[in-house]
């Protein structure tokens, strides 16, 4: 098995490339820079590693790199600029692919232009991998299945501490551009912005305000649960210290947090579903350390695509993965979940 890290020279490249190396796992370093890459080689622990230049930004310069490639994991943001060469490189290849964006509208892209074309190709394509659409997608699948058909389902994010990475505050940008896509009727269109009554999230002592914001699980989730509305959003102190964010600010900040400042980091999302019928459930998961786990998120995607299959397309986490067997998996890496009914 052969996987490619594509964006390697990146603080969530150097997390991935590092993770495929603990694992065991063939691996090859894609990025445009020769010397950043080898370095990013050596921090990875990943000394034998193929090294494979290629710049994104250049046209065509990305054919052919993924070929004898089993999977690739891109990391290379903002994907909404970087992401779709890569995507058709892959199924050109015949390799799967998953990425780490958070990317809504990149999301829907890739489903719109790829699915039919991938498989074609047998090739599966998954993406929004990470800490924030991989749990997320899972744990509606398994919310909105215990009340199914879904008349509303409603998804919360609550994110503190840690710090962000240059490539995470480059991708928020553009989301912050991007008018937050609701769900409703069987289609997806820009919703209401603004603020939405607080939500309760557990070890908060207090319900916690939200402000709505574009998440990939609302582009995902109507793809596998009968749903009539998704709407999602996240916590509002953090959208308002996003938006205080500019371009220059982003130069000067570091790579990303320091490892003690990310393991600091701690997440939680909340899904809560009513079915046409009235009845309610609950779902929540959590942890910490977004950037660790989102490498083992990925990881972990991209090597059972390889060793156990998918369905030929591009496909939501839970179209791809047993969505509660996933997420037991990762219970050593400090991640809880549960699903409440009533």
């Amino acid at each position: 098995m052969k996987i490619a890290v594509n964006g390697a020279t990146g603080y969530t490249g150097k997390l991935v490339a590092a993770e495929l190396v603990r694992r065991g796992i063939d691996l090859v370093l894609i990025g445009r820079d020769k010397e950043r890459l080898r370095q990013a080689r050596i921090e990875a622990g990943a000394e034998g590693a193929e090294l494979r230049f290629a710049d994104i930004a250049v046209a065509g310069a990305f054919d052919g790199v993924l070929d004898g490639c089993d999977a690739v994991v891109n990391c290379a943001g903002p994907f909404g600029a970087l992401g779709e060469p890569v995507v058709a490189a892959a199924v050109a290849a015949g390799c799967h692919y998953v990425d780490t964006t958070g990317e809504q509208h990149y999301v829907k892209r890739v489903f719109d232009r790829f699915g039919d074309e991938a498989a074609r190709a047998g090739v599966a394509v998954v993406p929004a991998m990470a800490d924030d659409g991989g749990p997320g997608d899972l744990l509606g699948h398994l919310t909105g299945a215990a009340v199914s058909p879904v008349a509303e389902l409603v998804f919360g994010l609550w994110y503190r501490g840690g710090g962000g990475s240059q490539g995470t505050m480059r991708s928020m940008l553009t989301v912050l551009d991007a008018a937050a896509l609701d769900y409703r009727g069987g289609r997806w269109a820009p919703g209401a912005a603004g603020p939405r009554e607080a939500m309760r999230f557990p070890g908060a002592e207090a319900p916690v305000p939200m402000a709505a914001f574009g998440i990939p699980p609302v582009v995902t989730i109507p793809r596998h649960v009968r749903v009539e509305r998704a709407e999602g959003f996240v916590n509002a102190d953090l959208v308002a210290r996003l938006r205080a964010v500019t371009p220059e600010l982003v130069e000067s900040l570091p790579q990303g947090p320091a490892p003690d400042a990310r393991r600091e980091q701690r997440w939680t999302h909340v899904a809560e579903a009513v079915g046409v019928d009235g009845r309610r459930a609950r779902g929540e998961v959590e942890g910490s350390d977004g950037y660790g786990l989102t490498a083992v998120i990925a990881v972990e995607g991209a090597r059972r695509l390889v060793a156990d299959g998918a369905p030929a397309g591009v496909l939501a986490p839970a179209q791809a993965f047993d969505a509660a067997g996933f997420l037991d998996w990762l219970a050593p890496f400090g991640v809880r979940w549960r699903v409440e009914t009533g």
